[in-house]
Formats: C-alpha cells, structure tokens, sequence
C-alpha cells in the first residue's frame, strides 16, 4: 500500500470517527435538554405559562443545536469534495504534456 492510500484511509477513518463523535454530542446534549425540560414541567406544579415557556426554549435548543451539526456537516463534506475534485483536476492537468501553443484565442 503507497504512502496516499495510507494517508486516505486515515483520513477516511479520521471523519467516520468526528462524524460518529459529533453526532454522538449533539444526541447525548439534546437528550440533556429534554430530560431538564421534563424535570422542570413536572416541578412546576401545572404554571402553564411557565410550562409553555421551559418546552418553548427545549424546543429551541434542541432544534437549534441539531441544525447547527447538521448544517456544518454538510458544508464540511461539500468543502472536502470540492477541494478533493479540484487537486484531482490539477494533476490531471500538470500532467497533460504541453503542445506548446497558446490556449487563448486570438494570442
């Protein structure tokens, strides 16, 4: 195995491991959220607008922090594909011989 088959297994197992950590933290503190929420319904004793307030705000968090991961994740890989398809396309071209015309027209 050369060096950057190496190098790209790490890397691959580099991210299934944040990824697996990242969403790992955003389940274990959504799960946090929603079990403070739920002890502080239950000690509020039946104050719906005190109520209505707590889920309101564990709604939010939750939401928030969810489409927060998510959204990072996303522009992540779209930034690791483009960068990946763009050194591709740059060996490709380094190593395209030159015929020693000039590619502009009218040069």
């Amino acid at each position: 195995m050369s060096q950057d088959q190496a190098a790209a297994i790490t890397d691959t197992q580099l991210e299934k491991t944040r990824a697996r950590y990242g969403l790992l933290a955003v389940v274990a503190s959504n799960l946090a959220i929603v079990v403070v929420a739920i002890i502080g319904v239950w000690r509020l004793d039946g104050d719906k607008s005190v109520i209505v307030g707590v889920l309101t705000a564990a709604f939010t968090a939750v939401s928030s922090m969810t489409t927060a991961y998510l959204g990072i994740k996303a522009i992540s890989n779209t930034a690791k594909s483009f960068a990946l398809s763009d050194s591709a396309r740059r060996a490709a071209g380094s190593a395209a011989p030159s015929g020693g015309t000039d590619p502009r027209p009218g040069a």
